[in-house]
């Protein structure tokens, strides 16, 4: 396998993790749920207090290659606060493109993760998965998550802004 740095993303990945967002929305079948921009990306992650962080994994060139390092996979993340744990880390995605899955990749972004949610004295990460990626689900059991719709039996709810606008009143 080629060489592999992980490193946190920067403004001018904009695009490359907006091209991975949405390939990873074609993955699941959600393509047509993805709203956001480069421009919103940059807003919302590259300034004083940021929505989220995110890490960008690259494959390095060999010697003598005349391109750069390439944009591979990415792993967009958020701090939350559980009432029962305190600090915590949210996984929004984890994405590698098709030709680099199954060499680690994934496993080393949750590595980076879990480290940055310890750095920053967080009890937990959490993350979601749709219940068709089998793949995923097995990765992160092998790594550790527990299965909290399985254990717990929790379910995920969204309010999405139509809904937030008839609860706020507007």
């Amino acid at each position: 396998m080629a060489s592999v740095r992980i490193r946190e993303a920067e403004e001018g990945d904009c695009g490359d993790i907006l091209r991975m967002i949405r390939e990873l929305a074609e993955y699941e079948n959600l393509s047509h749920q993805v709203k956001i921009s480069e421009e919103d990306l940059r807003a919302d992650g590259f300034r004083e207090n940021p929505f989220f962080h995110c890490m960008v994994v690259e494959i390095l060139p060999a010697n003598g290659e005349p391109q750069g390092p390439r944009v591979v996979g990415y792993g967009l993340y958020f701090f939350t606060y559980s009432t029962w744990k305190g600090r915590s880390v949210y996984l929004e995605d984890i994405y590698v493109i098709p030709e680099y899955r199954g060499q680690g990749i994934g496993s080393k972004i949750i590595k980076k993760v879990a480290k940055v949610a310890l750095d920053n004295g967080c009890a937990q990460f959490r993350l979601s998965v749709l219940d068709t990626n089998k793949r995923a689900m097995e990765l992160y059991e092998a790594l550790g998550a527990r299965n909290l719709t399985e254990v717990e039996g929790w379910l995920s709810f969204c309010f999405e802004r139509e809904a937030m606008r008839a609860l706020a009143g507007n």
